[in-house]
């Protein structure tokens, strides 16, 4: 896998089969090691590690159901009452940000109803807070640590 735009972590993989798999602490099993759950490994050890965010506030891969059709965000966030606050989605690092993928998460958050997005492939990231009043969202500067948000 490529370096990233992200501190190293000491991640627990393993071979079977020829394959190889990453140990995902919030899903507590391993997963196959793909380019974009290289991003989401590091994106999210990121957060917990360096932006003091709870691991057991964040989900991955969650379900949720948008206009009857079952879709899966790649991670959640919840706040203190255990309302979703954030939602992520992960990109490979090949695949370049683009307004698709801002519509994919904004199309999550119709049903979500977050007040921050995050957009990464561990190259590039974006945070943007959602104002509901004025109906857009505002790009911040930083990924923000946790009691920011």
């Amino acid at each position: 896998m490529i370096p990233l735009n992200l501190p190293a972590y000491p991640f627990r993989l393993k071979e079977q089969d020829g394959k190889t798999s990453i140990f995902d602490a919030l899903r507590k099993r391993y997963v196959a090691l793909t380019p974009e759950e290289w991003v989401r490994q590091h994106f999210v050890a990121y957060l917990i590690n360096e932006k003091d965010y709870p691991a057991g506030r964040m989900g991955n891969e969650i379900s949720l159901l948008q206009n009857g059709r079952k879709r899966r965000c790649d991670t959640l966030i919840y706040d203190a009452e255990g309302r979703p606050l954030v939602v992520v989605e992960y990109k490979a690092p090949q695949v370049e940000i683009s307004q698709a993928t801002f519509d994919q998460i904004v199309r999550y958050n119709s049903v979500l109803q977050v007040r921050y997005l995050m957009v990464t492939n561990g190259l590039s990231h974006y945070c943007c807070a959602v104002d509901y009043e004025q109906g857009r969202c505002r790009f911040l500067s930083d990924i923000p640590a946790y009691a920011e948000l």
